[in-house]
């Protein structure tokens, strides 16, 4: 039983007016050496760098050509040696994605990832330089200091066993990674985490996202479990769907934004979505769209469909899942 994890628990030390709501937006707290106190349960705006680490247009060829011929094999594999659906830890990926609790002493800073099947990082605030040649992990080793009222963390020696999203970009050991934190008030904190890794980039690549507090909850447990049981029924490669003309792909590329419909959906894909013809292949973000129809697509993210004009250019794109629909205007 999961008796210990209250849902519906006042979290205490939380500013509240009259009606008992928390107020988010009360002043940031400080530890008693007046330094920002980030303690608390937190999660990112949105996790659409979950299936795409590269959202931005000026970033999408960012990937060399070794590792773009890593990821682009991933892809014809239906990913299926994604170390999160082969219950490993998802390294780098859940520094963006997941909902995590802050711990905060003045030597050391925890973090307690939601989801990560017990995943922990141990951020040293004692002066330590990180490892020049590290033993490789999976979540790497962390070291931080304060810069104003901004948490600066930096850390290296990941292995290159996990990905950067669950689409499959991949990294290499030589992976350095930072990350500012600052706490904005109580309930809102700016994140920014900068990935530098010149085996598989050829720039650094950052990721800016707004980090909100969770008031009033807890986190769940989370385990995976026999996973080598279902391991045989992984091993399937893409469904490659009906065929279609090139001409119909390409008339589907290009950019679209949130209309209007789910916000839930929304969140998990991404309010900004990239549509791609690569190689006959349709691609929504980082993921392969299988045709079942002229204007209906089936993706591991959620089904996406295309209404048309009766000219027969887009009109918008639909994604859905089992919480609703979410509906995309293309960018002119």
């Amino acid at each position: 039983p999961l008796s210990a994890q209250c849902l519906h628990c006042p979290t205490p030390g939380i500013p509240r007016p009259a009606d008992g709501k928390p107020n988010l937006k009360a002043p940031a707290p400080r530890t008693a050496d007046g330094k920002p106190d980030l303690s608390g349960m937190w999660h990112p705006e949105t996790n659409a760098y979950r299936f795409d680490v590269v959202q931005d247009l000026k970033d999408e060829s960012i990937f060399r050509p070794a590792a773009e011929a890593i990821f682009l094999q991933r892809v014809k594999d239906f990913r299926r040696q994604d170390p999160v659906t082969n219950c490993l830890p998802g390294g780098p990926t859940e520094m963006v994605n997941s909902t995590y609790r802050m711990i905060q002493s003045p030597s050391v800073i925890g973090l307690l990832y939601e989801g990560g099947m017990g995943r922990y990082r141990q951020i040293y605030m004692d002066g330590r330089k990180l490892p020049n040649d590290p033993n490789p992990t999976w979540m790497g080793y962390s070291v931080g200091h304060w810069e104003g009222d901004t948490l600066v963390v930096e850390s290296n020696g990941f292995n290159d066993r996990t990905w950067l999203d669950r689409a499959g970009h991949p990294h290499s050991e030589s992976l350095r990674v930072k990350e500012t934190f600052r706490r904005t008030d109580f309930g809102h904190m700016q994140f920014q985490i900068t990935l530098d890794d010149p085996e598989t980039f050829t720039k650094p690549l950052t990721i800016s996202l707004g980090v909100n507090y969770d008031a009033d909850t807890d986190m769940l447990e989370s385990v995976c479990n026999e996973s080598d049981r279902n391991r045989v029924h992984m091993i399937a490669t893409q469904n490659e769907g009906i065929k279609l003309s090139a001409a119909t792909l390409a008339k589907y590329a290009g950019q679209y934004e949130y209309k209007s419909g789910s916000r839930t959906v929304a969140g998990f894909m991404g309010m900004h979505q990239k549509v791609t013809l690569i190689d006959g292949v349709l691609f929504l973000n980082a993921l392969p769209m299988i045709p079942q129809s002229e204007t209906k697509f089936e993706s591991t993210g959620s089904y996406a469909e295309f209404t048309l004009r009766p000219d027969g250019s887009v009109k918008q794109l639909v994604l859905g899942q089992t919480e609703g629909d979410t509906f995309y205007d293309p960018v002119r």
